[in-house]
């Protein structure tokens, strides 16, 4: 494998998701069901969207250009203290992935961690619910998705975009459209306006504006 990036804390190997068919054995199975998620889902055009384009537009620039890395804990059933672990990795790996050519390929970097033999989806959202201000603070999101993971979509409420065949958890680039995401605290729509607040466009500024006004 031409590079591999080990958690100090979990021992989990994150690489780039261009070389799982190298990857032991016992990973490749989880980490090539991913991928074909990925591929068949996350960069395809769904009914369902509520939207024109690809359900995540981001996805696939990102294994175009090799900003995808993928690692994938094996060997027994994760625990609660076993996923921060690995989210305490996420959070210290993320900024040093490699950016590529420039600041336009850096926001596409993504990290995903395959959790196969977990089957208590509520610590998930414990632990998502536990670290996500940390990460937003950064301007940086992570996400939870499992079979089922109930969090609507943005344009169809109807649609689950984060259920997914395997449980995982993801670290990306907080994007402009990630408002709705965070318009549930005070400290993540600061956190949001500190990184977009010069760049939004009238609509997405309407919409901050609007959120703010019906708080009041």
């Amino acid at each position: 494998m031409s590079e591999t990036i080990v958690g100090r804390r979990s021992g989990i190997r994150w690489i780039p998701i261009s070389d799982i068919e190298g990857c032991p054995p016992n990973e490749h199975g989880s980490l090539e069901s991913l991928r074909m998620w990925i591929e068949s889902f996350l960069t395809q055009p769904n009914p369902d969207l509520g939207r024109t384009g690809n359900v995540c537009p981001f996805t696939g620039p990102a294994l175009e250009r090799g900003m995808l890395w993928v690692g994938c804990m094996r060997g027994h059933r994760a625990d609660i203290d076993a996923l921060r672990g690995i989210v305490r990795d996420e959070f210290d790996i993320y900024p040093t992935l490699p950016a590529g050519r420039d600041a336009s390929t850096s926001v596409l970097r993504a990290i995903i961690t395959v959790l196969p033999e977990d089957t208590d989806y509520r610590i998930i959202d414990d632990v998502h619910q536990e670290f996500k201000s940390r990460f937003v603070d950064r301007g940086t999101m992570l996400g939870q998705f499992y079979p089922g993971c109930p969090q609507p979509g943005l344009w169809n409420k109807e649609f689950r975009p984060l259920s997914a065949p395997l449980p995982m958890l993801a670290v990306r680039t907080m994007v402009p459209s990630d408002f709705p995401f965070l318009a549930e605290r005070p400290e993540w729509i600061d956190a949001y306006l500190r990184k977009f607040g010069s760049q939004l466009s009238a609509h997405a500024r309407a919409a901050v504006a609007d959120h703010l006004a019906a708080k009041l």
